[in-house]
């Protein structure tokens, strides 16, 4: 029970997070359509908003959104992954990179630890019984 609430407020502050990064995503897309240079900083940010808001939807179910749990703690590992890549090819950038790849590593973990196991009914089910 108390893993399950820990989860929400997991869940509710992540999807938070990434939903705030709609401001940015209307003001990098007006910059873009300003400047006429193509920045995929929008659609990435595009990407984190809509994933923040099936988050904050999610978070009221977790165990029926188990998918998306796993999904977002994964893909957090991956890009945590790549921006590290880019942190070491990048020093210009490499701090800003490395505060990024903290947050999406931090974010994986506490999906990962307080996912939702899967229901005894489920596994019966998968079992074939």
């Amino acid at each position: 029970m108390l893993r399950q609430r820990a989860l929400k407020v997991v869940l509710v502050l992540v999807g938070l997070l990434f939903s705030a990064a709609v401001y940015p995503v209307v003001t990098a897309v007006r910059e873009s359509w300003q400047a006429n240079k193509e920045d995929a900083l929008p659609m990435m940010l595009s990407l984190y908003v809509t994933l923040g808001i099936f988050l904050l939807l999610a978070a009221r179910n977790p165990l029926a959104n188990r998918s998306l749990v796993a999904f977002t703690a994964w893909s957090s590992f991956a890009h945590a992954a790549v921006m590290a890549i880019q942190a070491f090819q990048i020093a210009s950038e490499r701090g800003e990179l490395l505060v990024a790849v903290a947050l999406l590593g931090i974010v994986g973990v506490a999906l990962v630890a307080l996912a939702p196991a899967k229901q005894s009914a489920e596994l019966a089910s998968a079992a074939g019984v």
